[in-house]
């Protein structure tokens, strides 16, 4: 199981104003049959974001990655 706590920060210039979202992501890797994937699942929250126009509060994110090892 992987547990990820990150954030990526944007800046626009003209506007001068940020988006920052944090992002906390769980993962782990299972088989399916004879597949290898990883399953993730998180929640974001926007701590600053353009107001009026940018996103806002909560959200949230499902991903699967089909593995292939050599």
């Amino acid at each position: 199981m992987s547990v990820t706590l990150q954030t990526e920060s944007t800046y626009d210039w003209e506007s001068e104003e940020w988006s920052v979202p944090l992002n906390l992501i769980v993962g782990q890797v299972t088989r399916v049959g004879s597949q290898l994937l990883q399953l993730r699942g998180g929640v974001r929250y926007w701590l600053d974001s353009p107001d009026g126009v940018g996103p806002e509060g909560w959200g949230f994110k499902l991903g699967v990655t089909l593995l292939f090892p050599k």
